[in-house]
């Protein structure tokens, strides 16, 4: 068996034109249930219930009983038979952009190997949870399909920008806006010749990362090793050999900052706090909300207001190491970890994450509110930041990026079968 390339075409299930701003929803992992259940109703057509089908079944659910995965596939069912959802005759690549206020991006939209990704030319920068993966290899398996996109990125060449402009230079078969206010829109590539470009150009790229989607990536191969297995004589081309990815080129991708809250300051009593604040960092009061303007700058919000943290020299952070260096890192090991006594914030209930798109408003909100003892914002990781983590083979602590806008579930799915 061959390599397949990077990424293929696929016959994909496409949201009906006349009904895709019904259809389209966020994605599963951004809304709780009661959200999802709020944002679907009295919209049937809504890709919710498909993606979040714990919301068509009484309150208290667990969204993870079996009733749940089969809820997600009669949806599915449901949207097709009804026509909101109609299957690509032939196998195509779809181009996909968003406009959120004056930031636009474009993806190609297409099937991505589950053996480049095994093999690390599709590379990754996070630890996943088991409890995660099972979820989303359960609600796979129920739909036979992927729905929710992996968002790639790459580093950007002439090529591909080249031929994405003179592909969405035609009409979409898409275009809405959202909502929230974002504008979503989607081209057919059909022509075989404008495929096989696009094909070619890929296999040119070295590398492919994972910005967002690590469970939704895990999960995929977790499905085709299943399928493989069961498939003895598989040969490759089987569509779960693939999973749906959305890749957009790196000076396109925007990344907003990952806050952090704490519940409480462990032993520490609040002067002692800030002494061993001031061992680490150049502490000083802001009279306005701290926005960082650089790596190694930090807001910190109490109750008695703003404050500046500038690492020191003399803090010993490892600036050779790619994690290490890292904001989010260096607010775990400076802060969290010797002062607050928060070794693992993946699991530890007195910190929570606040994403960037939220603003530093919703910060003093949750302090004010007593919710919170005080709250962290930091600098954006940049995309060069998660590449280098990547190539390196290690792994970004939790929630260290936000991307914004959030690719929508529903325009475009990959069926298995």
């Amino acid at each position: 068996m061959s390599a397949a390339p990077v990424i293929q075409p696929f016959r994909a299930l496409r949201a009906d034109p006349q009904r895709a701003a019904q259809v389209a929803a966020p994605p599963y992992d951004v809304l709780d249930t009661g959200e999802a259940r709020a944002l679907a109703a009295g919209n049937p057509l809504s890709f919710l219930h498909v993606s979040k089908p714990e919301i068509d079944l009484p309150e208290g659910t667990d969204p993870h009983a079996p009733e749940v995965y089969a809820g997600g596939r009669a949806a599915l069912t449901r949207l097709i038979a009804e026509g909101a959802l109609v299957r690509e005759a032939t196998p195509c690549l779809y181009l996909y952009r968003q406009r959120m206020g004056d930031h636009t991006q474009t993806g190609v939209v297409a099937a991505a190997s589950v053996d480049a990704y095994r093999a690390g030319r599709i590379r990754k920068h996070e630890h996943t949870r088991p409890d995660k993966e099972e979820d989303r290899t359960r609600h796979c398996r129920a739909l036979n399909a992927h729905t929710g996109p992996v968002f790639l990125t790459y580093r950007h060449t002439t090529t591909l920008d080249t031929e994405v402009a003179r592909l969405t230079e035609a009409p979409p078969a898409i275009d809405l806006v959202a909502e929230d206010g974002v504008g979503h829109t989607v081209w057919i590539v059909d022509d075989p010749a404008g495929i096989d470009r696009l094909v070619d150009a890929f296999e040119q790229t070295e590398t492919l990362y994972i910005a967002d989607g690590h469970h939704r990536s895990a999960a995929a191969a977790r499905l085709c090793a299943e399928r493989r297995e069961e498939n003895p004589g598989y040969t490759g081309d089987e569509p779960f050999n693939r999973f749906l990815s959305v890749i957009i080129p790196d000076d396109q991708v925007r990344i907003l900052p990952y806050y952090r809250a704490v519940r409480d300051l462990g032993e520490l009593r609040p002067p002692d706090f800030l002494t061993g604040l001031a061992a680490r960092f150049e502490v000083k009061p802001s009279s306005e909300p701290v926005a960082p303007d650089r790596p190694g700058r930090f807001g910190l919000y109490t109750g008695g207001g703003w404050l500046t943290l500038t690492v020191r020299p003399e803090a010993g952070v490892a600036m050779d190491d790619p994690v290490a260096r890292l904001d989010v890192a260096i607010l775990d090991d400076q802060v969290l970890a010797p002062l607050l006594g928060i070794t693992d914030p993946r699991r530890d209930p007195r910190i929570d994450f606040i994403g960037g798109i939220r603003g530093l408003a919703e910060l003093e909100r949750r302090v004010d509110a007593g919710e919170f003892i005080a709250a962290f914002s930091l600098y954006p990781t940049s995309l060069d930041a998660l590449f280098a983590v990547a190539d390196a083979g290690q792994v970004m602590p939790p929630k260290s990026t936000w991307f914004e806008p959030k690719l929508r579930d529903g325009l475009v799915s990959l069926p298995l079968e």
